[in-house]
């Protein structure tokens, strides 16, 4: 199946309420052949599983009426939390586009009995996992409130994270050329607690990607670079939606970068007509 990233980037927001009805058959059958064959620019790989919660034992405090959940393991490797963002947030816009609810989770689940279900090997972690179904007409209070808490609906001005040739010049949209819709729903990602931590300096063809760093790392990795990952799932989407071909190399342009912002990857076109 084919779908709108930019359309489920817009419509996808977090999921904690659910209305308890499983999973048809339909839906969970192609959830499971897409993250199959689910990849990401850096081929790191993601082994994702589909989990019946009441069966394996697994909650979370601040979800209601879940039954299935979407988890996924990595090896530590070069890239491995930025590639698992990306990868993730992958799956669950194709979740979207079936009419399914997700929000990812890294501490408020039963994390021993994942790990345990997850079977994890010498290296390998689980960062993080989903509940997955269909969302519930009406959010409980404690989501409702969460989400006010987060200032969910609310992100940083374009020009604030993302730059034009180096840190000392905010990029504007109208000035971003052909990157200018795919950073747009890169700025739209979500991340934990909201700390939006990718920013972006556009130079000529090319997207550098930083991490404003302002958590963290935990024996499970870094988080934020998972943020990152997804705010890059959503530009490399919405660029191949366009037709624009890229690539993602390590070519770190040495310029100055704020206190805690370290360099990730960057986005390279290669059509001959968009370089310059």
């Amino acid at each position: 199946m084919k779908y709108s990233a930019k359309e489920m980037i817009k419509n996808r927001r977090s999921i904690r309420t659910f209305n308890g009805e499983p999973l048809k058959a339909e839906d969970k059958a192609k959830l499971e052949e897409h993250v199959r064959n689910t990849d990401n620019p850096w081929n790191v790989p993601i082994e994702f599983r589909i989990l019946d919660a009441s069966e394996n034992g697994l909650s979370s405090p601040v979800i209601k009426g879940e039954n299935t959940y979407l988890a996924a393991k990595v090896a530590r490797e070069d890239l491995y939390e930025v590639a698992f963002g990306y990868s993730f947030e992958e799956a669950c816009l194709y979740a979207e586009s079936l009419g399914l609810g997700t929000v990812m989770l890294a501490a408020s689940l039963s994390r021993e009995a994942f790990e345990k279900v997850m079977g994890l090997k010498e290296n390998e972690v689980f960062p993080l996992a989903s509940p997955v179904g269909y969302p519930s007409d009406k959010q409980t209070l404690l989501e409702k409130t969460m989400r006010k808490a987060l200032k969910a609906d609310k992100r940083l001005a374009f020009d604030e994270v993302f730059f034009d040739g180096d840190f000392g010049k905010g990029l504007s949209e109208d000035k971003a050329g052909v990157f200018a819709e795919a950073l747009e729903m890169a700025r739209w990602a979500p991340s934990a607690g909201n700390k939006q931590p990718w920013r972006a300096v556009v130079s000529g063809n090319k997207v550098h990607f930083y991490e404003e760093k302002s958590m963290k790392a935990s024996p499970l990795g870094d988080v934020q670079k998972i943020d990152v990952g997804i705010a890059i799932c959503h530009l490399h989407l919405i660029m191949k939606e366009k037709g624009v071909k890229g690539s993602f190399v390590d070519c770190n342009p040495g310029i100055e970068a704020p206190k805690n912002t370290y360099y990730i990857t960057s986005f390279v076109i290669v059509d001959a007509d968009e370089t310059n």
